[in-house]
């Protein structure tokens, strides 16, 4: 197993403990899950730069790395549904929107096709970790609920966009 698929599993498997921490309930709880959270999604960054520079890709990394960013992800918006931070259709759109991308995708590659990330995806990514990083903070409840909607709105912007480019694959599914 290379490196950039050994670090995808480190995030994984370091899910479980950024959970644990937050139903641990300590104090300072929260400081600890976030250094957890960024732990991971460095880890995110990294081994995407080093598959790439070293062409490391594999498919165990095509499939396992976005799964693990999902999971990740899914796991932060679980506890804001849960402590009252974020409402739960809100991390539906969320979720809906990363089945019905993945789907796309899948559609598009039994017929020979690739669909990468578009601009939009990568600005909802980007916005989505830097929300979660900031409602981790102790922050005014306005600065929690701009952050909810960024998350809801880029989402929803980005998953709109890849249908409307990509609606040809659709139409011949």
């Amino acid at each position: 197993m290379n490196l950039p698929n050994k670090l995808t599993l480190l995030r994984i498997i370091l899910i479980p403990f950024f959970m644990g921490v937050l139903y641990w309930g300590f104090p300072g709880a929260d400081y600890a899950a976030l250094a957890i959270f960024i732990v991971a999604s460095l880890t995110d960054m990294l081994d995407g730069k080093i598959a790439r520079k070293y062409n490391l890709v594999t498919d165990f990394g095509k499939f396992a790395d976005p799964l693990a960013d999902k999971m990740l992800v899914t796991a932060a918006m679980l506890w804001f549904v849960e402590t009252g931070q974020m409402a739960a259709w809100m991390l539906l759109i969320v979720l809906v929107r990363e089945f019905a991308v993945s789907g796309l995708r899948m559609i598009a590659s039994d017929k020979g096709r690739v669909i990468a990330a578009g601009w939009s995806g990568k600005v909802k990514t980007a916005a989505t970790m830097v929300c979660i990083v900031v409602m981790f903070l102790p922050i005014p409840p306005v600065l929690n609920t701009v952050c909810v909607w960024i998350i809801t709105l880029t989402t929803l912007y980005s998953g709109v966009e890849y249908f409307v480019k990509n609606k040809d694959v659709i139409a011949s599914a």
